[in-house]
């Protein structure tokens, strides 16, 4: 059964999906652009709350949240401070390292990349450091 509720989801799923995936220029390597954090934090806590079969309103007064809020953070309208986002994650159940991992790994699965790159370090070594060249 279709609710304006569900329809402005889709809606809004779609819309960041296209936000998400833009198509890339020519002659650059293949692979998805990065997500904005608030759409895959987003994303993660409104599939998690879905999957427990909860409501906004339920979850926003678990974790001391304004529903209204949680509903923006939700849709990725509101980039949450990270006192807000371990508040949502309690009121999920869930520490703040179970939502950075669930973000980490739907950021692996939009984009393809499963490791850091690489970098070398150019700063001096500190004070007792040693290095050894190869």
């Amino acid at each position: 059964m279709s609710t304006p509720e569900r329809d402005q989801e889709h809606h809004d799923a779609a819309e960041r999906t296209a936000r998400v995936l833009p198509l890339r220029p020519a002659g650059r390597k293949q692979r998805a652009e990065e997500p904005l954090w608030r759409d895959v934090v987003g994303n993660v806590l409104r599939r998690e709350r879905r999957a427990q079969g909860r409501t906004l309103q339920d979850v926003a007064d678990a974790a001391r949240i304004s529903m209204p809020y949680l509903s923006e953070i939700e849709r990725g309208r509101k980039e949450a401070s990270s006192e807000l986002l371990a508040a949502a994650a309690r009121g999920l159940g869930l520490g703040l390292a179970d939502v950075l991992t669930l973000a980490q790994e739907e950021i692996v699965r939009l984009t393809g990349v499963a490791t850091l790159p690489t970098r070398r370090s150019v700063s001096a070594p500190r004070q007792g450091e040693v290095r050894l060249a190869a």
